[in-house]
């Protein structure tokens, strides 16, 4: 017993101060390797810019008018079906998916060709909801109201803030093949956001 007691490791209390700060900052030091860029934009940027507490206010966003354009219906509809359980962010950073694969040649150049393409394939096609052979009526009239007023904010411009320029996602429960390839931007509920790498053209 008294061995045991002369080898116990002795409490910060009786550690000299410089050790004691020393463990200190070495446990600072692991928490905050896992705070994503993601998170710190969370974080401050209602600080920062005060439009952001308007961007994600979902009272807000509700009493929004509805739009009827095109490109903001194909949006809402896939804020809908692939999000609607989320929350507020976990739906915005669904419609920057989408929004991101505009911009980028090796997608269709509109939302509406984004979010249907490869619709005709069973099962196949980029987002589920598209080509599972069930009906994409929007039945829950809140959610329905809600991804509506995302997808127009966003239509209309509203930074991408928060998935780092992300092209995919899915679920937890899934693990894809290409997200071994893709790099991780950051996670929202359920949903796990990658970027695509880089396609260099050769000439």
């Amino acid at each position: 017993m008294a061995l045991s007691m002369a080898f116990a490791a002795p409490a910060s209390s009786e550690l000299p101060v410089e050790q004691s700060l020393a463990m200190a900052l070495s446990t600072e030091r692991a928490a905050m390797r896992n705070v994503t860029p993601t998170m710190v934009s969370r974080v401050t940027s209602p600080l920062n810019d005060p439009a952001a507490i308007r961007r994600y206010d979902p009272h807000v966003l509700m009493s929004l008018p509805q739009s009827n354009d095109e490109q903001v219906r194909c949006l809402q509809e896939a804020i809908y079906h692939e999000s609607r359980g989320e929350d507020i962010y976990g739906q915005f950073a669904v419609a920057e998916v989408i929004l991101n694969r505009v911009d980028l040649p090796n997608y269709p150049a509109d939302v509406c060709g984004v979010v249907r393409q490869n619709a005709h394939r069973m099962n196949a096609c980029q987002f589920s909801y598209a080509c599972d052979g069930r009906p994409d009526d929007m039945t829950e009239g809140q959610a329905r109201r809600l991804a509506g007023a995302i997808a127009q904010v966003m239509v209309s411009g509203a930074p991408r803030e928060l998935t780092d320029g992300a092209t995919h996602f899915h679920t937890t429960a899934v693990r894809p093949r290409w997200s071994r390839s893709f790099e991780r931007t950051g996670q929202f509920g359920s949903h796990l956001f990658y970027r695509e790498p880089v396609r260099l053209s050769s000439n």
